[in-house]
């Protein structure tokens, strides 16, 4: 196998220092299970994370991953044959009987757009998603011998978005019995940012692991690569960056959706704060269920825009507008839980700006 010409290395992982040091002992000691979710906000590294684990379960040096042996140096290309990556995808035309070959082109030229940017990309829109073929393909792929390494490891993104969830049901529970019981050279592993979304017959047959944000430093080190940096865009300064990250530097990617949930975030604390009336008004039109992470994202900003307040009023001496907006952020932290599950974002917004009202934030 080569290397394609536009193939580039995706950035190094940042962060997550703790987390990769407990998974890199499990797998030393051979106890990693073979099924695993890694949940966490959007834009925190979980994809890249899993690719790191990946690339740590195919590399055969003595420090792995070591980042220079073949293995490495297809993993960080996204090359690898036995490292398969699969996220949230347009449909593919007339998908009602796609060939696989035709799937894994896909998947082929979707990673190598990803990889061209270094492993940067915006969240996908919600007219994507993992389609019934891709997961037929996952299953098929699971049987087969490892085409170079000693094991195979999928890589599957934005899992609540699988449509066998809701779809056929015999691909449905092929996919099941697959995360239950995967082959001996076989690891699965998922990342959500919803995983209140996930059926909990799939919830039920991995292990979870919770992802925390980055550190404010990690966040600056991420910014400090140029790629990221001009990705992540906005004319904003890294100081102001690393405040509207929040802890999730991927979410800077796609500068307009992080624009919009800005000014939505912006309407609704305006709303909170004209009183309980303006408050449910605007609570009503918020999107159903199928716009929960464009919701989770205004969630963020509103974060983001209470955190500035309550600076802002702590430097001027106003106490009380300082303890009201610290307060209001638990509000909202508590709203962003309560977001990760099948909650429609309405009844959530409700509640939150109900609150926000009560206490004047």
């Amino acid at each position: 196998m080569r290397i394609f010409p536009f193939a580039m290395p995706f950035l190094p992982l940042i962060g997550h220092d703790a987390m990769r040091e407990r998974l890199s002992e499990q797998v030393s000691r051979g106890a990693l299970p073979a099924s695993l979710l890694l949940q966490g906000p959007p834009g925190i590294g979980k994809q890249r994370l899993a690719l790191w684990l990946g690339q740590r379960l195919l590399c055969e040096s003595d420090n792995a991953p070591c980042g220079t042996c073949q293995h490495c140096t297809y993993a960080l290309a996204g090359v690898h044959p036995d490292l398969l990556w699969y996220f949230p995808r347009p449909k593919i035309k007339d998908s009602s009987d796609v060939a696989f070959d035709e799937v894994a082109a896909d998947y082929a030229e979707a990673i190598a757009d990803r990889s061209a940017a270094h492993g940067l990309y915006a969240r996908p829109d919600g007219s994507q998603a993992i389609y019934l073929y891709a997961a037929r393909l996952i299953v098929q792929q699971a049987v087969r011998t490892p085409a170079m390494a000693r094991r195979k490891v999928f890589v599957v993104g934005d899992a609540e978005r699988m449509v066998p969830q809701l779809g056929n049901q015999e691909a449905a529970n092929a996919f099941l019995k697959l995360l239950e019981e995967p082959p001996a050279d076989t690891t699965l592993i998922l990342t959500s940012s919803e995983p209140g979304a996930l059926l909990p017959t799939i919830r039920s047959r991995v292990v979870s692991l919770r992802v925390p944000p980055l550190t404010d430093a990690a966040v600056r080190v991420f910014l400090a690569q140029p790629a990221a940096a001009t990705a992540a865009g906005n004319n904003a300064t890294i100081d102001e960056l690393v405040l509207l990250a929040h802890g999730a530097p991927g979410a800077l990617i796609g500068a307009e959706n992080g624009g919009i949930a800005l000014e939505r975030a912006k309407k609704l604390l305006d709303a909170a704060r004209r009183g309980r009336e303006g408050a449910l008004r605007a609570a009503f039109v918020q999107g159903t269920s199928k716009a929960r992470g464009q919701f989770s994202d205004v969630l963020d900003a509103m974060t983001v825009l209470l955190h500035e307040r309550s600076r802002d009023a702590a430097e001027k001496g106003d106490g009380a507008v300082a303890a009201a907006s610290a307060r209001a952020v638990r509000y909202v932290e508590e709203a962003k839980r309560a977001a990760e599950g099948n909650v429609n974002p309405q009844l959530v917004s409700a509640r939150l700006l109900g609150q926000l009202a009560e206490i004047g934030a």
